[in-house]
């Protein structure tokens, strides 16, 4: 098993089996800090993962969409498990659209506890949001290995203390 294979594994493992992930997800801002610069902003988003993506259920017109449909390139971390990573965002629309079918599958067993009493699939801009990464970074046991993932080229490099 080559370095991107290993680093896929240990994403599979700590995040996917259909684990309800909580991710920071940053976005860009639409308004421009004091200086006029370009401004980051991150919220808390559940998320299912999946081969390279993470997946949300949201809102069609909320912040994060609007800002996502200005500047497609995102941040992830998922909470408490040592990842981080760029992504691009991907409205994948309303939540019934036929397309959609195998997602919904997916998420709403991973998010079974909660999924219908906070989402109406009923209102066409409740939506999906894909993460697909570009690229990470797994960090194990602080510092012992670092993966550091191209998702686009598939390879990885490995560093660190047991590296």
């Amino acid at each position: 098993m080559d370095k991107y294979q290993e680093g896929m594994a240990i994403l599979a493992e700590k995040f996917g089996n259909n684990k309800d992930n909580v991710i920071g997800l940053a976005t860009i801002a639409l308004e421009s800090g004091v200086d006029g610069k370009p401004r980051p902003a991150v919220r808390d988003a559940d998320a299912y993962y999946e081969d390279g993506v993470f997946y949300v259920i949201t809102h069609a017109k909320s912040s994060k969409m609007q800002q996502i449909a200005q500047n497609n390139e995102v941040a992830i971390a998922v909470c408490f498990g040592w990842f981080t990573a760029d992504g691009i965002g991907e409205n994948l629309g309303w939540v019934l659209d036929p397309k959609n079918a195998e997602v919904r599958t997916k998420l709403r067993s991973a998010f079974a506890e909660w999924y219908d009493r906070v989402n109406n699939e009923k209102d066409e801009n409740c939506c999906y949001l894909a993460i697909r990464l570009t690229k990470g970074i797994i960090n194990i046991n602080h510092f012992e290995k670092l993966y550091r993932m191209d998702f686009l080229n598939k390879t990885a490099r490995v560093e660190g203390r047991n590296a």
